[in-house]
């Protein structure tokens, strides 16, 4: 039972990197590349760590469950902060947004496209 839920967390973990790898790939401005990499700390982070945690738990290795533990706290409490200050960084910089990113329906922007 416990091998079933680390490969769950293993296989979530590898989805999000995944996906937040095309992200990174397909977006087409760096507030939008910005997001897709947060994606892949956050989400595929916290089940890659979870899976490590359950994995010392089973066998019994509370060291590194309680290693996994710290770097999950640390991650969910310091990438928000860290990606809202890339994304301030980018914006003080003149980094601009693509017209496909941006649809102001009150400016009179067609959204449709």
């Amino acid at each position: 039972m416990i091998r079933i839920l680390i490969d769950v967390c293993l296989i979530l973990g590898i989805f999000f990197v995944f996906a937040g790898v095309v992200g990174i790939i397909r977006m087409p401005d760096t507030y939008c590349r910005l997001q897709s990499s947060t994606n892949i700390v956050t989400m595929g982070g916290i089940f890659l760590l979870l899976a490590a945690i359950i994995f010392g738990i089973g066998s019994e290795k509370i060291d590194i469950a309680v290693k996994a533990f710290v770097i999950l706290v640390f991650i969910v409490l310091t990438n928000p902060v860290a990606s809202h200050a890339m994304a301030r960084a980018a914006y003080r910089s003149g980094a601009v947004m693509d017209k496909k990113s941006v649809c102001d329906e009150y400016k009179g922007d067609k959204c449709d496209d």
